[in-house]
């Protein structure tokens, strides 16, 4: 009995960690992870991102997602922002292999929240496995 009210200590204690600072799981992740709102300006980078993202200044929270994309790109954050939905796509830069998950997140009322972007760094060549 005393076990498992340590257990519900632990998680209840958790939650509210996670409540105060959501983000937290994602600070030293090997994943670069940026947040934006509906409005496209930055909420949230983890350190990773804060590193891929330096050259476009020291703090970027607050700003744009425009200011850092061409065109073609700024067009398809936008629609992501009006529809919903996912864009998924690799690139090779500077010899490095990523994944790139951009999607929207759903806030109050299921309405449109903003976007997260993932962007995971991949071997240039990978095992694939299909699964039944």
């Amino acid at each position: 009995m005393v076990a498992q009210s340590k257990r519900i200590s632990f998680a209840v204690k958790y939650v509210i960690k996670m409540e105060q600072n959501p983000f937290q799981w994602s600070h030293s992740s090997v994943v670069a992870v940026t947040v934006c709102d509906a409005d496209a300006k930055i909420i949230y980078m983890n350190e990773k991102a804060r590193r891929v993202f330096k050259k476009y200044g020291e703090n970027l929270l607050g700003k744009s997602l425009y200011d850092c994309h061409n065109p073609k790109s700024a067009a398809v954050i936008q629609k992501l922002l009006n529809e919903g939905g996912s864009n998924i796509y690799t690139i090779e830069k500077m010899g490095i292999k990523k994944l790139i998950h951009q999607s929207a997140w759903l806030g109050a009322e299921g309405k449109i929240g903003g976007l997260t972007e993932l962007s995971i760094e991949l071997p240039i060549e990978m095992p694939h496995f299909v699964r039944s």
